[in-house]
Order: structure tokens, then C-alpha cells, then sequence
């Protein structure tokens, strides 16, 4: 016997998981966002496999997989989740609580990930 569910404090997902569409770097680059830009707004996100996730109040890193690179924006919140056994996947809800200004977004994105999913290498 053992658990067959994965304990998450990174919710990193693709665009079509549920990465918000409106969180573009080169926007950020320009101007950088603010968390406070998506107070009161909630976002959906769908992972596959059974994953639990930090919820609210602790945070959770939110991550946009694009292309199987890593690029950390800042810190969610998990206000809701479920897991469907017989899909075998999570689903949930999140809100934004803190967006990475662009030098830090870098940094982290840079050192905070296994070999191979640096996004800002080679970029």
C-alpha cells in the first residue's frame, strides 16, 4: 500500500491548464504587474494525475509551463480543489497574492529549477 497522491507547493501549469492569458512577460517587462491588478478575480486550473496542493492561507508558487520551461511569476492561492479518481486528475480554483517584479522573476526562474526547465535559458 501507499499513497498514490503527489503533494504540490508549485501549481505550474500550461496556458491550457489554466495559466491566466493576460500574464505575458513582455507585457511585464514593459510594466510590471501587480498582484493587486487581479484582486477579486479567480482562475481555474485542471493538472493531470492526483495532486494536493497547499491550501489557502499558505502560499503556493505560480509557474507558466511554456514549452516545458519553467517561468515562476509569483505566489497563489489554492481556494479550492478536487481530485477525480477515475479521471485522474486535480482540478481547483486559485487567486494571485503576489507577482515577481521582472529582475526577481528572472532570478528564480533561473536557479530554482531542475537542470533542463530554465525558461530564461538560451532565451
Amino acid at each position: 500500500m501507499g499513497s498514490q497522491i503527489e503533494l504540490n507547493d508549485t501549481l505550474q501549469i500550461t496556458t491550457d491548464q489554466g495559466f491566466p492569458r493576460e500574464l505575458i512577460l513582455e507585457t511585464h517587462l514593459k510594466k510590471p504587474f501587480t498582484a493587486d491588478a487581479f484582486n477579486g478575480r479567480v482562475f481555474s486550473f485542471v493538472k493531470p494525475d492526483k495532486r494536493l496542493f497547499h491550501s489557502a492561507p499558505t502560499r503556493v508558487f505560480l509557474v507558466h509551463n511554456i514549452n516545458g520551461k519553467w517561468l515562476y511569476w509569483g505566489h497563489c492561492q489554492i481556494i479550492e480543489q478536487t481530485i477525480h479518481a477515475e479521471k485522474n486528475n486535480t482540478t481547483g480554483k486559485f487567486i494571485i497574492t503576489k507577482i515577481y517584479p521582472p529582475d526577481y522573476q528572472r532570478q528564480i526562474s533561473l536557479n530554482e529549477i531542475d537542470p533542463g526547465k530554465e525558461y530564461f535559458v538560451n532565451q
